[in-house]
């Protein structure tokens, strides 16, 4: 092939990632626009504009402002953080089952801000801005855990993931045990929580997630060629100049703080890091400069759909919206292993 028609064939993979990705950006958008409007109380598009204008009634600015849109903003950062972080991790272990949910990350985050939670908190403002800590702290936590039991002359992809489901599985044994402790007001909300729900959302909530969302996707963007590299393998890594380790370390620490910043605002959802990075190789290649724009965009779009999914399949009842994301990642899972040649 000619430098003429590998210029146009990058030509042509660019052209169609930005279609791929301002058709995410369009859906996004659609998807923001109907969950504003739909819920127990319906929202015509006219009064959705007034209100949003300072014009609509004292109760659909409650509506509006209070509960529909803090809710939906987390949502797309909760989305676009999980996404990206199995994206990371799926490039760092160059495994594609590579999920922060399946290897006992968001365990370890969870467990962490339900302790805090039991012990601590007050129902103020102020517990709220450590959660994102707290869940970090139980994250690497669990991410240390695994590398250390992983570790045998090194990590091989397989065992780095059966290691962390049973990490996982353990926080979740602990996680039974501090139940038991709970006074039943905090153990309900807990569960909830836990189950992947973000019904409680608040624009404090919000505040607290904007700062590590904002510092952490920018610079996995900027890593992108790193991922790149390792994806090569560890020796052509090594032989391109590449610090191996320092690299792989420095991208684990990202995809485990974001992983942990997100279980803190939005619970136990899962299977989002392991679904949209695969769907976003198939829309714009394997090359991560393309895929993790591409893969925030799906995650954010996921869970907006599966959320408008969990507040409106069983009105006035609700979901978690853990389990409407579970209910479709679950299948694509196990669609992955059978697959899979290990």
């Amino acid at each position: 092939m000619n430098q003429v028609s590998i210029q146009q064939a990058e030509g042509r993979r660019k052209a169609r990632t930005y279609i791929v990705m301002a058709v995410l950006a369009v859906l996004i958008i659609i998807c923001f626009v109907v969950s504003m409007s739909t819920g127990q109380v319906r929202l015509t598009p006219i009064d959705m504009f007034k209100t949003l204008v300072g014009l609509g009634t004292a109760k659909q600015e409650m509506i509006l402002f209070d509960f529909r849109l803090p809710r939906i903003v987390i949502a797309v950062l909760v989305g676009a953080g999980l996404a990206v972080s199995g994206a990371i991790l799926q490039g760092v272990s160059r495994n594609g089952l590579a999920d922060p949910g399946l290897m006992g990350i968001n365990a370890g985050a969870g467990f962490a801000v339900a302790a805090y939670l039991m012990v601590f908190a007050k129902g103020g403002g102020e517990s709220v801005l450590l959660l994102p800590f707290v869940a970090l702290l139980g994250a690497f936590s669990a991410a240390g855990l695994i590398y250390l039991v992983a570790w045998k002359n090194g990590v091989t992809p397989i065992r780095l993931i059966l290691v962390g489901i049973g990490v996982g599985l353990a926080f979740a044994a602990l996680m039974i045990l501090l139940s038991i402790k709970m006074d039943p007001h905090t153990y309900l909300y807990v569960e909830v929580w836990l189950a992947g729900s973000i019904w409680g959302s608040n624009w404090t909530y919000v505040a607290v997630l904007l700062p590590w969302i904002f510092l952490l996707l920018p610079f996995a963007m900027y890593k992108a060629g790193s991922l790149n590299i390792l994806g090569l393998g560890d020796q052509a890594a090594a032989g391109l100049g590449t610090a191996v380790e320092k690299e792989r370390l420095i991208l684990l620490c990202t995809s485990v703080a974001l992983a942990g910043s997100c279980v803190s605002i939005g619970g136990g959802i899962g299977f989002i890091g392991l679904v949209a990075p695969h769907l976003a190789r198939q829309l714009v290649g394997p090359r991560h400069e393309r895929m993790l724009p591409a893969t925030a965009l799906l995650g954010s779009l996921l869970l907006l759909v599966s959320d408008f999914a969990a507040r409106n399949l069983m009105a006035p009842s609700e979901l978690p919206t853990g389990i409407v994301v579970a209910v479709i990642g679950a299948p694509y899972f196990l669609y992955l292993l059978a697959r899979s040649k290990a």
